[in-house]
């Protein structure tokens, strides 16, 4: 077969992509094909510039289309970022796609996961906002070394904070004293949530990250009512007395039609400096069990490692701090793996059609059914 702008199409069209289970050519990926010579050049267009199995498709790439007698393939990446289902009257029409970082736990490092797959998702390329929506416990400024209030160039929308390119807001940027207690009831918290939302300049963003807080109250609910999330990472550790909490979170999210894109096991285990041996302080299985009963993948483990609260109390998180670190990469293949559910459950929805589900099912708002 001659080597051609269209033998390299076809051929690199044929390629399966993993994510999606497509070939690229179903997907549109292959744009901008020049061959001079033997010299060929392909732009692949990809969901989100997250992807997880570049190296492997790259390799594929250049396997077919030196079999059509490229002497040399150079590969150009670009990504078009699929979109959740944005409502006439969503408060963030802007944002392609909404994160729930949550759990039905206290103290299993919602704000830690969020905090550096936010940072994660921003160093693959992608622009990311980060809402701390843990009024009672705001520990963004804290955790990402921020201070400072909010300000509005407009005098209706306030600008984010920003750090290491990502987009902030948080209450305890709000706070005169970070000691200072929020004595609020739920009204007022869902007030706050939606001024977070609607009322900040967050500009187009690929992701905001949202974390949080624990249980399944009034913060939860408001989202569920309020907009179409892209989905929830729930977040646990292993041992049963975490997990009974998070089984309810789950629970809660089904019933109020939030999408589980994934779970993700923190403190998993603990390997220490002197035998390199992998020690599970807090029993083992336990994400996998929380995965099982959501119907989700387990996106990863994240192991329990000192520096992971020493970067956070220093205000810069592994991710950034260290990114080359064994448990920085953890956190680095969980966005990874997250932004590839979120392509393929964005793509499969755009394909299939919406069908208005009128028995009423498990979500007595009578939701829109994919």
């Amino acid at each position: 077969m001659a080597l051609s702008v269209e033998t390299v199409q076809s051929a690199v069209g044929a390629l399966l992509e993993p994510e999606l289970g497509k070939t690229l050519a179903e997907i549109g990926a292959v744009r901008g094909v020049e061959v001079r010579g033997a010299d060929v050049s392909v732009e692949v267009v990809l969901g989100s510039p997250a992807y997880r199995p570049r190296q492997a498709l790259l390799e594929h790439i250049e396997k077919v289309v030196k079999n059509l007698g490229a002497t040399t393939v150079a590969v150009r990446w670009g990504y078009e970022m699929t979109s959740r289902e944005i409502l006439q009257d969503d408060p963030c029409p802007a944002v392609a796609n909404i994160l729930l970082v949550m759990s039905g736990k206290g103290g299993v490092g919602k704000s830690t996961v969020a905090t550096n797959l936010a940072l994660a998702l921003k160093r693959s390329g992608a622009r990311v906002g980060l809402l701390d929506a843990d009024m009672y416990g705001p520990s963004l400024p804290t955790m990402l070394g921020v201070a400072g209030r909010p300000v509005s160039a407009d005098g209706k929308k306030f600008l984010p904070l920003e750090r290491f390119g990502v987009k902030l807001m948080s209450l305890g940027f709000m706070l005169e004293d970070p000691r200072q207690a929020v004595i609020w009831r739920g009204p007022m918290l869902q007030g706050a949530l939606l001024q977070f939302l609607k009322d900040v300049d967050w500009g187009e963003l690929d992701y905001l990250v949202l974390d949080l807080p624990p249980g399944t109250g009034d913060i939860a609910l408001t989202i569920s009512q309020k907009l179409r999330s892209t989905g929830a990472v729930i977040v646990t550790t292993p041992q049963e007395v975490a997990l009974q909490d998070v089984y309810k979170s789950v629970s809660m999210a089904k019933k109020v039609g939030i999408p589980i894109l994934g779970v993700v096991e923190n403190e998993s285990f603990f390997i220490c400096d002197g035998c390199d041996k992998r020690h599970e302080l807090f029993g083992s299985g336990g994400g996998k069990a929380v995965a099982d009963f959501s119907e989700a993948p387990l996106l990863g483990q994240i192991p329990l490692d000192r520096s992971i609260r020493e970067w956070g109390d220093a205000g810069t998180p592994v991710v950034q701090a260290s990114p080359e670190s064994p448990v920085a990469k953890a956190f680095v293949d969980v966005a990874e793996r997250l932004a590839g559910r979120i392509t393929a459950a964005n793509t499969e929805r755009e394909g299939a059609g919406l069908v208005i589900d009128r028995t009423g099912g498990k979500n007595r708002h009578l939701p829109i059914a994919r």
